[in-house]
């Protein structure tokens, strides 16, 4: 099996240098390269190419905006931030731009491993504890009037592909589970963005664990 290329996008140089040590004595991760500006990090995972950008928040050039390039890069590749900011602006800022996961600093080395792995694998991350904050923000809070709920507008299908989504099952794994093409499910996913009207998987499954909580 081919090895997760990865860019690696942090100003603090121990704190990347460790990151860069944790996947590079991984069998299924390969560090492609080294950034500390969001400059930088745009400029190599345009030249290198990478599976997956490991992006920080806080950067000279800033991580936002540097998430933003990369996702116009074609094709774009993974990115999640790897931060320590727990406000709820930022988690919903960087989801909205494009982000695929958004991970805490204070994640153990294992834990990190598999979010990469999940991420990966097509399936979205955001560190355990967030969830809630992002999907209260992504509401807009009680105060507002209430609104028809756009998942009541998804056929059964839909629906039956968001609950999978929302446990994290990548687009293959629902295919198999449903008799679908892998193909035939990214077009379904399509169309449950656009209802639902977010960016990304993960903003999706947010949604479906406010109706469903259980999946």
């Amino acid at each position: 099996m081919t090895p997760l290329r990865i860019l690696i996008a942090d100003d603090h140089p121990l704190f990347r240098e460790g990151v860069a040590g944790l996947l590079g004595g991984h069998e299924g991760t390969v560090v492609a390269g080294q950034a500390d500006t969001g400059q930088a990090a745009l400029d190599l995972a345009r030249s290198l190419e990478p599976d997956l950008v490991l992006l920080d928040l806080s950067m000279p050039d800033g991580g936002l905006w540097a998430l933003r390039e990369i996702k116009r890069l074609d094709p774009p590749p993974v990115v999640a931030m790897l931060t320590v900011s727990e406000e709820d602006d930022d988690v919903f800022k960087a989801l909205q731009a494009g982000a695929d996961g958004y991970i805490l600093k204070g994640i153990g080395g294992r834990d990190l491993l598999a979010a990469i792995e999940d991420l990966a694998a097509g399936r979205s991350y955001v560190s355990p504890g967030l969830a809630m904050k992002v999907l209260q923000a992504m509401r807009g809070g009680a105060s507002k009037p209430a609104r028809e709920d756009p998942l009541d507008s998804l056929t059964a299908r839909e629906e039956e592909i968001l609950r999978l989504v929302a446990r994290g099952s990548s687009n293959k794994e629902v295919g198999l589970a449903l008799d679908l093409q892998e193909k035939t499910v990214k077009h379904y996913m399509t169309i449950i963005l656009q209802k639902l009207q977010v960016r990304n998987r993960t903003e999706a499954a947010l949604i479906a664990h406010g109706r469903w909580p259980e999946g």
